[in-house]
């Protein structure tokens, strides 16, 4: 059973040049966790106060558990959804404590009913010793977990996560994503997550769902998402990905840096682009190669190399810290992925028997 249906949901905002949600259709099965993904103004939180009821649609129809709370005809408002909401800066009630806050959610429960509730879902987030401690008390990780404990209380049929870590220094970012997604999972909630951070997507959503311009662009597994770009705004968005020239040719896909032999089913002289992320492509120093070094970034565990071949065009390429050559080596450089690439033709994504999907 979906937890979440969304079907031909529109909403366009009055001197917005292109709607901030266009058209999106998605589901998504109870228990799983769909991480909403793209850059700033793509409407991935427009959507997600669309499901929540703050904004209304202009168009189409939103089911919660199976019920409809939300078309042209009819819309449930936020607290009779079966919703709940942590937001960007945890919204914590301050005259309350950790307890307190938790419990503001149950007030149709009886005290005994909800005090245990309060110490189970605590005890949960690992925050039972700060029952009594109030939100200036707390640190920023831990006025987290309040409000999500807050948020999970109500037993909510789904959980809306606004760019929740947001506010966090870079540690604590990474360490609330492992605890608040271990967390989802051990009560095995449903979460709609909102985020334009790449890697944070990849690893908190199950599933994925990338936009841009209101457009939804693709939805998938992180894998799918990374590994099987349906368009080159996914592939660029989602890996950081250096984009060749190439064409259909005999022997699969001829650039300047060789022929890779990956056949496309395509007419022969059919221009594509190649999407190379740094670690599908390595270099050789060789004063007669297609290549120069431009630029050597040092990124600690590794060196990222730019390299400008002969054409102008631009790759990066991902090499052990402890190898270092200096810029402006000549160099070779050739394709070393040990997979398949992904290969777009007119900006959409060329299946392996090649036609466009």
């Amino acid at each position: 059973m979906n937890a979440l249906d969304i079907l031909q949901l529109s909403k366009h905002y009055h001197g917005g040049a292109y709607p901030a949600v266009d058209n999106i259709s998605l589901s998504l099965p109870a228990g799983e966790i769909l991480a909403l993904v793209g850059p700033s103004g793509c409407g991935k939180t427009t959507t997600l106060r669309l499901i929540a009821g703050l904004e209304r649609p202009d168009n189409g129809e939103i089911r919660i558990d199976s019920k409809i709370v939300a078309s042209n005809r009819l819309f449930v408002p936020p607290e009779k959804r079966g919703v709940g909401m942590v937001f960007q800066e945890h919204a914590l009630f301050p005259h309350l404590t950790a307890a307190g806050n938790v419990a503001f959610g149950l007030q149709k429960e009886s005290r005994s009913n909800a005090q245990e509730k309060v110490g189970a879902i605590l005890s949960l987030v690992g925050l039972e010793k700060f029952a009594q401690r109030y939100p200036h008390e707390l640190s920023g990780g831990e006025r987290q977990r309040v409000a999500l404990a807050r948020a999970l209380a109500p037993e909510p049929v789904l959980v809306l996560m606004d760019e929740p870590f947001s506010s966090l220094d870079a540690d604590l970012r990474l360490e609330m994503r492992e605890q608040v997604r271990g967390i989802l999972k051990a009560m095995r909630a449903t979460a709609v997550f909102v985020t334009h951070d790449q890697e944070e997507a990849l690893y908190m959503g199950d599933r994925l769902a990338v936009f841009q311009r209101g457009h939804l662009e693709q939805v998938g597994t992180p894998e799918e998402i990374f590994h099987a770009s349906q368009t080159r705004f996914v592939a660029e968005f989602m890996g950081n990905s250096d984009f060749l020239p190439g064409q259909a040719c005999a022997g699969g896909i001829c650039t300047e840096i060789g022929v890779l032999p990956q056949p496309l089913g395509l007419p022969e002289g059919t221009p594509v682009e190649i999407a190379l992320r740094a670690d599908d492509v390595d270099f050789e120093p060789d004063a007669k190669g297609n290549a120069v070094i431009v630029e050597r970034l040092f990124r600690g565990a590794h060196n990222v190399y730019r390299l400008q071949l002969d054409s102008g065009q631009r790759l990066h390429v991902m090499h052990p810290h402890i190898q270092i050559t200096q810029a402006g080596t000549r160099a070779r450089a050739f394709v070393n992925a040990g997979h398949s690439l992904a290969v777009f033709h007119n900006g959409r994504a060329v299946s392996g028997e090649n036609r466009p999907i």
